[in-house]
């Protein structure tokens, strides 16, 4: 798969706008460490036109901290480094862990048909629990189709104008899955790859149907509880966002004019579990390197969840189970695994290296663009991972 701008599309970064900023403030970081490689790389993203950065990194030299940009538009404060934010597709890293716990229980298999548990959908009998969480189902993606010739069959309005005037509607899971399994399916289940945010809301059905609570809730049992995530929730409808954060905007066109809003409140539900949820980078660390080290499944699911769709390639490596395994090369850790993310003004980086040691965790908020940063960021995040986990 080549990494062109359509790629980044089917993944999530088209949603991601920014901000070309005048002023910007120097990054801070954390007391008593100075890493001015990480400096840097950071203020690097808000000159490409990115609004605001936070990063968060843990290594064999400890933790550091730091941000770059603006809280707020015709602000000056920082971004706070502690700042809450939408993750956007690393939602799907999570909503994989709990079908795998499930898994691990005994309660359904990783090659088990979903249909049987979900009748009133009337999915194909052949997709399973691992075709959902690799992305092999075939499954219509319910927010637009992207087609190998370049055409898209749309689905639920989700950018520009459209989305603009609907971002506070509320979607049904249940409906973006009907919406889905309205369409033919877009390939025989199993025989190829191709990134669906229905798989991930099909999954988080199934975790309400095996377990008999909703998903907010076995999430918060399973995971954020036991790991004292305080400040990450899957917020369902619900359009606010914890303080601090920085502000996120969105840009569109309207009747051929620029426009700009602040989309810090939206409501995600047109997402759901493939991508809604928000959360910190300390969170986000403490989750990642929780997961990688073994605290959440044991290791034969750890094997699963590592084994890659060779179709899958990307920016971010080859697909297993809810994240993306990507080889660094000679010089650096060698392996790191990851799932990244965005939602409209917000993107989210998570990183680990296989023992949960090493770790990358960022936000990056959108501004007031005078110039598009998107071309910038394949080389502005290969750069940003390679600073950490190859010391280059």
């Amino acid at each position: 798969m080549t990494k062109t701008p359509k790629t980044f599309r089917r993944i999530g970064l088209v949603a991601l706008a920014a901000a070309l900023l005048t002023g910007v403030t120097v990054p801070s970081a954390s007391a008593g460490q100075d890493r001015p490689e990480l400096r840097q790389v950071l203020q690097e993203f808000v000159d490409a036109g990115f609004g605001a950065m936070q990063l968060r990194v843990r290594d064999e030299r400890g933790e550091w901290t730091g941000s770059a940009g603006v809280r707020e538009l015709g602000g000056t404060a920082k971004p706070p480094t502690n700042g809450h934010f939408r993750v956007g597709s690393t939602s799907k890293n999570f909503t994989a862990t709990l079908v795998l716990q499930l898994v691990a229980e005994g309660r359904i298999g990783l090659d088990t048909p979903v249909a049987g548990f979900l009748p009133e959908f009337g999915l194909d009998s052949r997709i399973t629990v691992r075709m959902l969480l690799q992305h092999t189902s075939g499954l219509f993606n319910h927010t637009g189709q992207y087609h190998p010739d370049g055409t898209v069959t749309p689905g639920i309005p989700w950018a520009g104008k459209e989305w603009v005037d609907k971002r506070f509607h509320t979607y049904r899971p249940e409906e973006l899955v009907r919406l889905a399994v309205s369409k033919p399916l877009v390939f025989e289940p199993g025989a190829r790859w191709d990134y669906s945010n229905t798989n991930y809301v099909v999954a988080r059905l199934l975790v309400e149907k095996l377990t008999g609570r909703p998903f907010a809730e076995e999430l918060d049992r399973r995971i954020l509880r036991p790991l004292k995530l305080r400040d990450t929730l899957s917020p369902g409808a619900w359009p606010g966002m914890p303080q601090p954060y920085a502000h996120a905007y969105y840009q569109y066109d309207d009747a051929g004019q620029r426009k700009t809003i602040d989309v810090t409140h939206q409501n995600p539900s047109w997402i759901s579990s493939a991508g809604d949820m928000i959360s910190t980078t300390k969170d986000l660390q403490t989750y990642f390197s929780a997961l990688q080290s073994g605290k959440l499944l044991p290791a034969w699911l750890m094997t699963e969840m590592r084994k890659t769709h060779p179709g899958s390639e990307s920016l971010y490596g080859f697909y297993g189970l809810g994240q993306f395994s990507q080889d660094l090369g000679a010089g650096c850790v060698g392996t790191v695994l990851n799932h990244n993310g965005s939602n409209n003004g917000y993107a989210a980086l998570m990183y680990s290296t296989p023992d949960g040691g090493k770790t990358l965790t960022a936000s990056i908020t959108a501004g007031d663009p005078e110039k598009d940063p998107l071309p910038s960021y394949p080389a502005a995040l290969t750069k940003l991972v390679r600073t950490v986990f190859c010391g280059k």
